[in-house]
């Protein structure tokens, strides 16, 4: 069943969405409050009020409810990707403008949610487990922007260096902003204000 604004959510799936929306609030909270190397699955399903079991429906461990908003950024990424304009990407100036696009697509996904953003900053920043799926994380969505690239025009020499120096914005704005995901979002779109300024000079 639809309506004119999408599909209309059956209580089943309203039901699982907010059993998995409780796992995660439940588990950044114990990860802020005990820390995450000590947290356990059994002690997130017992204050969640689920069994172990059904933990496990949702997240095949605890890294996994840590990097439960990579859906949520990947469909913002695809969705700028089906908005973009169609014609040719042929330079380093056009890429890099579409790249723009498609990074701020991801960090205003993340200022959607700044708490759970800062949570999962500070997590990041202080676990290099969970540091080190963040870096694989990122390669993989330049990856996803180099392909797009290519697709669209760009020659590979120019595709590689458009996603790198995208990245780059991203890392300067990880860093600068912090654990706030509005700054990040700004930061990042200063980046980009100071990279397209030095390609033009």
């Amino acid at each position: 069943m639809s309506t004119n604004n999408g599909p209309v959510e059956s209580l089943r799936d309203r039901k699982r969405r907010q059993t998995r929306e409780r796992i995660i609030e439940t588990a950044f909270a114990l990860f802020m409050e005990r820390g995450f190397d000590v947290v356990t699955v059994d002690e997130i399903a017992q204050r969640a009020e689920i069994g172990r079991t059904t933990f496990f429906r949702y997240f095949g461990d605890k890294q996994e409810v840590v990097f439960s908003t990579e859906d949520d950024f990947l469909r913002a990424l695809t969705a700028a990707m089906h908005d973009a304009p169609a014609e040719p990407l042929q330079d380093l100036a056009q890429a890099l403008a579409t790249s723009r696009r498609l990074l701020l697509a991801i960090c205003t996904e993340a200022a959607r949610n700044p708490g759970h953003y800062a949570v999962y900053h500070r997590l990041v920043e202080q676990h290099p487990e969970l540091e080190d799926r963040h870096t694989r994380k990122t390669r993989h969505y330049a990856d996803l922007l180099e392909k797009h690239l290519i697709d669209h025009g760009t020659p590979p020499a120019t595709a590689v260096l458009a996603a790198q120096l995208t990245v780059a914005c991203y890392q300067a704005a990880w860093r600068l902003g912090s654990h706030d995901a509005t700054a990040v979002l700004r930061e990042a779109n200063d980046a980009f204000d100071l990279l397209l300024g030095a390609t033009a000079a």
